[in-house]
Formats: structure tokens, C-alpha cells, sequence
């Protein structure tokens, strides 16, 4: 246990100084030395410690699912400052809450462990294969799935899965892991588990499920079939706004009283979709507000398509146009009306309603959640990883809009400050930071394509076969030229027209 030892901005975060926290800081009112572990998460970051491991921890404030804590994981070398920040402090975080109205502050305890990082990870595979775990989570962001659309799901010639079909028992992956420890919970007679994706995929649970059995059928069909019958991968629908942690972040938990290295700030907003598919039990997920329902792909699609498209409809500009929040982007004229237009005219007529919610509902609720000015999200941390968030959020839209006959100038226009972006150079001449993991073969391709629009297309990767739809390569080369040609803002000027010409795009 980190010692009792107060600190110059604050107390330590600790379970010994948990009693002695200002009261305004909500804490556990649970014992932790009586939790007992049900859940292993891989990929533990800001927002599995805003969103999951919340949900959680309410429920022990409530004197249930002492029996489902947390204990966290990574199969990556970079998450071991994280772990050894939350080992420092007991496993605690503090989570801030930032509405425009006022801020508030909490400690949740649910999470009582932090694996090892190792290679091989023998820890990992350990703690999955062990009795007490019946749930494994993930949140390894939508590149961590090694979907291929080359090969029609599972990425098997990547190195890493090449790895792992040679030496299951010291696998790379987090899938590897995985089928390592349901081999051993098989012969062990631990029996199955469930696989819970929270990452921003649609189906994700499906994406999970298929990438699990393709691995093991490359390693032992039989065990595969052993997978397929009896392990569970409910689709699941999260939504919160968790930005990254920084010095304003840090700042705002000592603000509270509390030193707390990796501090959590988020909205006050949060949902949690799944589909009621657990084969070893769950917690009692519905008492704090979960929604258990068959029915979680309306949900999805909503979300995805609403908020996290609308994300990178935000992002990308934002960052060409040197704007360096999302709330600052939504205050920004030019850009706010852009995100309108396309949200109302392109993204909602592909979106079904959900109970109690239209499409266009939620595009004013989210409107103003990107608008509080209290959540410091950057366009940097947004636009991340676009080689992943791009084919998953904003290509299927348009794929769609092509076979209905929809518009799609906007989103075309979208894809054409994407590839700009990744030249790496802002509008105003500024280097912009590598910000993919493909960055480097992104930006080589984003320089060609400044002469010869239609190569940013030619990633078949990404595109497929949108390359060859004659509309949207119209549109898109038309956008990129203008863009290298005019600017970024230029661009937004052509696609908007006059003010007085926009109609319907103003509301929300």
C-alpha cells in the first residue's frame, strides 16, 4: 500500500489517505481489501478508467459485484508508465468531471491490480486462464484488430499474428493471449469466458469473436470449435469524451486536493450499450444504468456514425486550420457550420433512429457536447490514427450515400483534408507532428497525391474499391487540389456557399 504521505499541491493518491481527502471528493465507501478479481482489461487508459471501470465501481458503492474488480493489462512497452503511476497509488483514480456549469471530483477503486508487461506475456495469459476470470475486455482502439480488408477480417500476415501462430504459448497479441489462455482454461476445466470489446467498431463483439477464431483455427481447430461453441462476445456501444491526460489535467485534480500523476478529466455525459451475451455471468450492469438489450447495432451505428465521424469531420480541418480543440473548432464560424452541414445534410439520413432518439436529436446533443468549452479535447488526440477511424467512421457513410444516391461532396471533402493533413503541414506552414502509425508511408503518399489527387485513393487498404466509384473520385480530387491550391478554408467557403443559403445544417 503507497504510504500517507501529503505532498506539496496535495495529498497522495493512496488508500491510506483516502480518508483524508477533501470532502467534496466522493471516494470509496467499499472495503477493498475485500474485492476479489472477475474482470481482466487489456488496453487501460483514460477511457476505460472514465467509462467501464466506473460502471463498476458504482455498483461497489452500492455493496455489489465485490466480486468483479478489475485488473488491468497491455501487451504494449508504452503503457508501462501507466502502470507504474497506478501501482504508486494503490490502483486508484481520480476522475474529474467537467460540465459547463461546474466541476466535481471522485476516486473509483474497482481496478485492484496492473498485470506485467513482459514478453511473452506469461502474466497475461495466466490471469485470463485463471478460474476467477470470466470476463476479459478490451480497449486496443479500432487498429488493434488487425483487420484486413485485403484479406476479408484478420490481418494473418502481419508480423506480430505470424508471431503468434508459431509460438502460442508466448504470444504478442492481445488475441494471441487470449487463445493461449482459453487453451489452458479448456484443459483446466476452467471453462469459457466472455471476450466484451469497447472499442469503437461496428460489431465490435463480432470483429473480437472473428479475429479470436481465426487466430486459433491457425493454431488448433479444435480448440477454435471449443471457442466458437461456448465463449460469448457481446456487441457493445460505448460513449464519453475522455480527453488525454496533461499539465491543465494534472493541475485540476490538485486543484481538488489530490496528486494524482494520471488523473482522468470527461464530460458529464456517459452510455454503455451491450448486448446480453455473458456465458460465465456479469455483473448487475442494468443497476447503474447499462443498457442490456439484443438489439445494440441501432445504437452503434448512431453513435459512430453521429459522434464519431463527426469527430474526424472536426479534426482534421481543425488541425490544418491550427485550432486546437474540438470546442474551439465548434466555435469557430467557418468550421461549426461545416460539421452542421455535413452532420444534417450527409450523415443523418444513414442513421436509424433508437428508442427515445432521431438522428437528429442526437446530432444537436452532440453538438453541444463538442461545444463545452470545459473539455480540453485536441484535434490532435482526435485525429489520431486516421488510417484506422477514417475506413470505419467515415467510408461506410459514404459507400452508403453512393449506393442511395445521397450527397457526399462533404464527406468527400472530409477525406480530401485527411490527406492534406498527413502531408504534414498546417496551413499556416507549421509541421504537424507524425500523429498514425502509418504516418510515414501516409505522408509520402499525401505528397504525391498533391500533383496527383487520385493516389490517395489508390490505397487499397483503405479505399478499396471507392477508387473506382467515378463521383466520389470527382468530388475528392476536386477538393484536394482546391485545398493545396486555396487553403483549407477556402475549401469549407466553396462546399458551404453563402449563409444565406444554408438551411437546415444551422440547427442543433
Amino acid at each position: 500500500m503507497a504510504p500517507a504521505v501529503p505532498i506539496s499541491n496535495g495529498l497522495a493518491l493512496s488508500d491510506a489517505n483516502l480518508p483524508s481527502l477533501p470532502a467534496i471528493v466522493s471516494r470509496p465507501s467499499y472495503d477493498r481489501t475485500k474485492l476479489r478479481p472477475g474482470i481482466v482489461h487489456i488496453g487501460l487508459g483514460n477511457f476505460h478508467r472514465a467509462h467501464q471501470a466506473w460502471y463498476i465501481h458504482r455498483l461497489m458503492q452500492q455493496g455489489l459485484a465485490l466480486d468483479w474488480a478489475i485488473i488491468g493489462a497491455s501487451v504494449r512497452e508504452q503503457d508501462q508508465i501507466m502502470r507504474n503511476s497506478l501501482i504508486s497509488q494503490d490502483f486508484l483514480t481520480t476522475l474529474v468531471e467537467l460540465s459547463p456549469q461546474e466541476r466535481s471530483a471522485e476516486v473509483i477503486g474497482s481496478m485492484i491490480d496492473y498485470l506485467p508487461i513482459e514478453t511473452g506475456n506469461s502474466a497475461l495469459v495466466r490471469q485470463i486462464a485463471n478460474d476467477t476470470t470470466r470476463i476479459v475486455s478490451l480497449t486496443i482502439t479500432e487498429g488493434g484488430y488487425f483487420a484486413s480488408a485485403a484479406h476479408g477480417g484478420l490481418d494473418v500476415d502481419h508480423p506480430d499474428l505470424q508471431h503468434d501462430i508459431r509460438n502460442a504459448r508466448a504470444p504478442r497479441t492481445v488475441f494471441g493471449a487470449i487463445v493461449a489462455a482459453l487453451s489452458l482454461r479448456r484443459r483446466s476445466g476452467a471453462g469459457p469466458l466472455t471476450v466484451l470489446s469497447c472499442d469503437n467498431l461496428r460489431g465490435n463483439g463480432a470483429i473480437a469473436r472473428q479475429a479470436v477464431l481465426s487466430l486459433a483455427q491457425l493454431q488448433d481447430p479444435d480448440l477454435a470449435d471449443w471457442i466458437g461453441e461456448h465463449c460469448s462476445f457481446p456487441n457493445s456501444m460505448v460513449d464519453c469524451i475522455v480527453p488525454a491526460t496533461g499539465p491543465d489535467e494534472i493541475a485540476l485534480a490538485q486543484g481538488f486536493g489530490i496528486e494524482d500523476p494520471v488523473p482522468v478529466t470527461h464530460e458529464n455525459y456517459r452510455k454503455w450499450v451491450i448486448e446480453d451475451d455473458f456465458c460465465a455471468g456479469r455483473p448487475d450492469l442494468e443497476k447503474v444504468g447499462v443498457i442490456l438489450t439484443s438489439e445494440v447495432h441501432a445504437y452503434e451505428a448512431m453513435k459512430i456514425r453521429i459522434l464519431n465521424a463527426g469527430h474526424q469531420v472536426l479534426a482534421n480541418v481543425g488541425e490544418l486550420m491550427s485550432v486546437h480543440t474540438i470546442a474551439e473548432c465548434m466555435a469557430h464560424p467557418l468550421i461549426s457550420r461545416f460539421f452542421n452541414k455535413i452532420e444534417h445534410e450527409e450523415i443523418v439520413p444513414h442513421v436509424d433512429p433508437v428508442p427515445g432518439v432521431t438522428p437528429t436529436q442526437y446530432v444537436g446533443l452532440i453538438a453541444q457536447r463538442f461545444s463545452n468549452p470545459e473539455i480540453r479535447d485536441t484535434t490532435r488526440r482526435v485525429a489520431f490514427d486516421g488510417s484506422s477511424r477514417h475506413p470505419e467512421f467515415i467510408l461506410p457513410i459514404i459507400r452508403d450515400a453512393l449506393n442511395r444516391g445521397g450527397p457526399i461532396q462533404g464527406l468527400a471533402l472530409v477525406e480530401a483534408l485527411w490527406a492534406r493533413m498527413c502531408a504534414g503541414i498546417r496551413d499556416d506552414g507549421t509541421a504537424i507532428e507524425e500523429n498514425d502509425p502509418d504516418w510515414r508511408r501516409l505522408s509520402e503518399v499525401a505528397r504525391t497525391s498533391a500533383h496527383r489527387p487520385q493516389a490517395w485513393l489508390e490505397q487499397g487498404q483503405i479505399y478499396g474499391n471507392l477508387v473506382d466509384d467515378g463521383a466520389f473520385k470527382t468530388a475528392f480530387c476536386h477538393w484536394l487540389q482546391l485545398i493545396w491550391s486555396q487553403g483549407s478554408a477556402a475549401a469549407l467557403r466553396a462546399y458551404l456557399g453563402p449563409p444565406e443559403h444554408q438551411g437546415q445544417e444551422t440547427a442543433g
